[in-house]
């Protein structure tokens, strides 16, 4: 089974399905004109208007106001692409004034004097076209994530006026990548995906017990296998930049060092019987470890032009009494009334001075930091991100001058194979400006947000499509809480088909294969387990994403596919609440039903029917005994067609390429996509040399082949990207020997994929006789 983004091919498409899902809609979700579009996060202000709404259309333009052209050149670009990601439509970017827009166009300026909007707040006007207006940048990107997910809804949108700000000035996402290795594909897509939301700080938590995940050029004996390169790093950040999201790094320091000292067991803590009872903390007694810390935070200082540099700074020498090498330590460095904890806190001092010396400001987690155990102040400047009620509450923490971010357990830990956010009561009774076990502040103003924490405690209990899927929901939650507009809807049973109408950033990849008919199309259950998982989740192509039942049976699965269909397979994707009975089914009206699959010995898994005969314009699973205590359980219910072929996904698609041999055109880039073995692109004979094609949409990418002419590559990259201008590497050889070379098994996703050459395997250029790409 292969995988793909889907999208509507183009604007009829977006026209159409957009428009039947709003008019459709009955009951508690219906939006007349006067009420506000949905959003997530919701808008501050809406004013409905009383004249012509706005559509979007294939002669619609992003007009630039001239006098802010080179400021907000970026913001319109970013729009632009995801604009095409969506509608399939390729808009024309001009400059100009307010006078020379016309209707359908997107007009973005600067120059707003409201000064209630704050750095990223915008005024939105919507009338025959749309106006984006703000104080910065920042603020007028804000507004186009307002305007793509209104697109993504309808290509109309309802005249009106919205003014609109953050109540937070750190809204994001903490990845644990220490403990388990994250592609950088799946890094980019969350930062499309937190724009999109309108969430701005990526926290990289780098290294942990399970590993160091930097490319280090000072101790390169500590870097794990699965690791980033610097100009990994660099290109992410260059990327977040371009979305408006910080990326903030974390190297865990003195505490979870395990990996690090892996390699220098000479520096681990050690109790005064030998033994290293805290496997991961370094000795600060010892002054090489402190040099050892030190290389490492000024190498990685440079690299990351965040304001910020995180410490870590949790969970270190809980029991001091063991190891009295530290007391000693205290009392030679900090005087006579120093106690050993003061090692502690006298570290957190070093190491501000070390980061503060490079013009940056330190954070740190707040369990450490307690009152009487120590004589040496935690320097005020430092910001501490509060996860739980260990030492100095919040309020005491800004009372000693220290700015905060609720980073509470309850509820924003997502533990891989452990605790998950209550989503309910995140939406439904949580703000941010309260912290773990209720605690809140005298002055908010000191609060400077939350993030949602993906911790991997289990790295390998959850997917990375398992873990998208999961935080889907309370990332959204967070977008709400922490932009502080009135909620849309009062509960988060309600809030789930405001998530379904938003879904993801334009370009998100979706798990399964092309060609999957019930994907995102109307689905409804017998029952739902709770509001976390309703029954759309089974057909929105995440497989981490589920649908749950009650305990009870029967219970049923139903898509509604839109038209009759003829049906030749069914992919199940069972939870561990599977079904040991149950029938495919397909109707013409929804009500009479034909069996075209029945099992009463049903093992959960994977259950992928093919070789099915049948055709509907409904289909459901119909379970009648359930293999556990549970209910009935579904990551996704695929549907498809009699075939469905894994689709060379570049086949006549738009291709270039670096050059073309003497210019000859039947050597041209679209020689290699024709789909035949009888014409070719050839290069100059010069290194290096590219192709690329232009997939028109993101794909998840998991096989490339390339059949050779006799002019071969001996060494070449596979890359992918998103935009056409930064790239990934999902693959490199150095021993390329020409023939065909079918490479499976690949990892990425992409809108551009490109052979890039930088040896030939003889004396001419590159040619290919074809350059196949499919889904994975």
């Amino acid at each position: 089974m292969k995988k793909s983004y889907h999208r509507p091919a183009g604007l009829l498409a977006i026209l159409g399905l957009a428009l039947a899902g709003l008019i459709g809609t009955t009951g508690p979700q219906a939006h007349a004109a006067a009420s506000p579009p949905r959003t997530i996060p919701a808008l501050q202000q809406w004013t409905p208007g009383t004249g012509t709404s706005y559509t979007f259309g294939p002669t619609s333009h992003i007009v630039v106001d001239s006098t802010y052209a080179s400021q907000l050149a970026a913001s319109s670009a970013t729009l632009a692409d995801d604009v095409k990601q969506l509608t399939g439509v390729t808009v024309a970017q001009t400059t100009g004034t307010a006078g020379s827009v016309a209707a359908g166009d997107i007009f973005l300026t600067l120059g707003s004097t409201d000064t209630g909007l704050g750095a990223e707040g915008y005024s939105l006007s919507v009338g025959t076209s749309i106006k984006v207006q703000a104080a910065t940048d920042a603020g007028a990107f804000y507004g186009t994530r307002t305007v793509l997910q209104l697109l993504k809804q309808s290509a109309t949108v309802p005249a009106g006026t919205a003014r609109d700000w953050s109540s937070y000035a750190e809204r994001g996402l903490m990845v644990d990548a220490g403990r388990k290795y994250f592609s950088v594909s799946w890094l980019q897509n969350q930062i499309k995906d937190m724009a999109y939301l309108k969430l701005n700080y990526l926290h990289l938590h780098l290294s942990d017990n399970l590993g160091f995940r930097l490319e280090s050029a000072t101790h390169p004996e500590i870097v794990s296998a699965q690791h980033y390169s610097k100009q990994e790093i660099t290109d992410l950040i260059a990327f977040a930049a371009k979305y408006h999201v910080t990326v903030v790094s974390e190297l865990d320091m003195p505490g979870h060092m395990d990996t690090i000292l892996a390699a220098h067991p000479e520096l681990k803590l050690r109790a005064a019987d030998g033994s290293t009872p805290d496997g991961g903390n370094i000795d600060l007694s010892n002054p090489a470890s402190y040099q050892l810390m030190k290389d490492l935070i000024t190498e990685y200082l440079p690299l990351f032009p965040s304001g910020y540099w995180h410490l870590g700074a949790d969970e270190y020498g809980a029991d001091y009494a063991r190891y009295p090498q530290l007391a000693a330590y205290a009392k030679q460095q900090y005087g006579a009334s120093a106690k050993p904890k003061d090692v502690f806190y006298g570290f957190i001092r070093w190491a501000d001075a070390v980061v503060r010396g490079a013009g940056k400001a330190m954070r740190v987690w707040n369990d450490g930091i307690a009152s009487g155990d120590g004589t040496i102040a935690v320097a005020a400047d430092i910001t501490v991100d509060y996860w739980y009620t260990y030492g100095l509450t919040p309020q005491q923490l800004v009372t000693a001058g220290h700015r905060v971010q609720n980073g509470s357990w309850t509820p924003t830990y997502y533990v891989l194979g452990g605790a998950k956010p209550d989503t309910a009561y995140m939406y439904e009774q949580w703000n941010p400006g309260i912290f773990q076990g209720g605690a809140t502040l005298t002055d908010p103003s000191k609060n400077l947000g939350s993030t949602l924490h993906v911790w991997c405690d289990n790295p390998n209990a959850e997917t990375e499509n398992q873990i998208a899927g999961g935080i889907m929901d309370p990332l959204r939650d967070l977008a709400q809480q922490t932009w502080g507009s009135p909620k849309p809807v009062s509960t988060f049973s309600a809030f789930q088909a405001v998530i379904a109408a938003i879904g993801h950033a334009p370009g998100w990849p979706a798990d399964v294969a092309g060609g999957d008919l019930a994907l995102n199309r109307p689905t409804t259950a017998s029952s739902t387990e709770t509001a976390d998982f309703p029954a759309g989740n089974a057909t929105d192509g995440s497989y981490g994403r589920r649908w749950s039942s009650q305990y009870a049976d029967p219970q049923w699965l139903q898509v509604d596919l839109g038209a009759t269909t003829g049906i030749g397979e069914v992919k199940l994707t069972w939870e561990n609440a599977y079904a040991k009975a149950y029938q495919i089914q397909t109707s013409n009206d929804g009500a009479t039903w034909t069996t075209i699959y029945s099992t009463t010995t049903g093992t959960g898994g994977v259950n992928d029917l093919t070789g099915l005969s049948g055709s509907g314009r409904y289909i459901r699973m119909n379970a009648t005994q359930r293999a556990t205590t549970y209910g009935y359980s579904l990551w996704e219910f695929e549907v498809y067609g009699a075939t469905h072929p894994n689709p060379n996904l570049a086949l006549g698609r738009p291709a270039t390429a670096s050059s073309t041999e003497s210019n000859i055109a039947t050597l041209g880039p679209s020689s290699a996509v024709d789909g035949g073995n009888t014409t070719r692109w050839a290069s100059n004979y010069t290194d290096p040399q590219w192709l690329q094609v232009d997939l028109g949409a993101t794909y998840s990418i998991g096989e490339v082949k390339l059949t050779w002419e006799n002019a071969y590559a001996k060494a070449y990259q596979i890359q992918v990207s998103n935009d056409g201008a930064t790239w990934t590497t999902i693959y490199s050889t150095t021993t390329g020997a020409g023939g065909v070379d079918d490479l499976t098994g690949l990892s990425g996703s992409g809108r551009y994929v490109r052979m890039y050459g930088t040896q030939r395997g003889t004396s001419w250029g590159y040619s290919l006789w074809e350059f196949e790409v499919h889904g994975g």
